[in-house]
């Protein structure tokens, strides 16, 4: 037996072992959540099957399908990055897990890009099931899929500040009251299911300026009118992604 075989070895793991690990365990906690469920896989897919199959909202010409799935694929979005993240993550702030995380040997940015790798994990799992669902309503979706990419991307850093700000500044119970109001208000006035041009003018131009306006708006320029890349759109989302982003990194308590 070699010397030192049963000699303890204490120490953190790899910074890369432990990000991957809580990455693991911050999926499982979304994926689990019977809210968070709710909020990421079932309100999006009734929506998409709903209003693709029942003629409810004028979407113009065409089939609706091709309207709704862009705009149901920015929901899902909102919905992991920015509704359910402000909520877990303020909760996690209330009990103490994050304080007892932070005296962790895993470093504070570390757990940030967990968390975010995590919400990553879980849009690609409702991308997916979204698209097989939107295929089987009859959707034909065109365009360059880089552009798509991108507006995902930032959309998914534009939520994820502006759910870390809330949650991070706000007590668990008003983060979890103002982030589901957040939440419907945007479905509604968002360009989600009803189209921007159905608002009067005023309030488009204000509506438009919102990330889950730009974000449903470029997916669907790309998407449905095959635009080759909607930097309008990508301009507004970076621009919210810097502030979100920015300002959760300023203000952001951890208890």
């Amino acid at each position: 037996m070699s010397a030192g075989t049963y000699t303890p070895r204490p120490g953190a793991a790899p910074l890369g072992r432990m990000i991957a690990a809580q990455t693991a365990l911050e999926t499982r906690m979304l994926l689990r959540n019977g809210e968070q469920l709710l909020l990421t896989v079932i309100i999006p897919t009734l929506l998409l099957v709903l209003f693709s199959a029942v003629d409810i909202v004028d979407t113009g010409a065409g089939e609706s399908v091709d309207f709704l799935a862009p705009g149901i694929l920015a929901l899902a979005v909102m919905s992991t990055a920015f509704t359910g993240q402000a909520i877990a993550t303020g909760f996690e702030r209330r009990y103490g897990v994050l304080k007892r995380l932070a005296a962790s040997p895993l470093p504070r940015w570390a757990l940030m890009t967990s968390k975010t790798l995590a919400v990553l994990v879980t849009e690609v799992l409702q991308v997916v099931l979204l698209t097989v669902i939107a295929f089987a309503l009859g959707w034909s979706p065109q365009g360059n899929p880089l552009a798509v990419l991108l507006l995902l991307v930032l959309g998914t850093a534009a939520f994820s500040g502006l759910g870390l700000l809330m949650a991070g500044t706000l007590r668990a119970e008003a983060t979890l009251a103002a982030a589901n109001l957040v939440f419907l208000l945007l479905l509604v006035g968002g360009g989600v299911i009803v189209p921007l041009d159905k608002f009067p003018d005023a309030v488009q131009s204000v509506l438009g300026l919102l990330p889950i306006a730009a974000l449903s708006d470029g997916l669907r320029d790309v998407l449905q009118h095959g635009a080759a890349m909607p930097w309008g759109g990508l301009g507004i989302l970076a621009v919210w992604a810097v502030l979100g982003l920015g300002a959760a990194a300023r203000f952001f308590r951890w208890e």
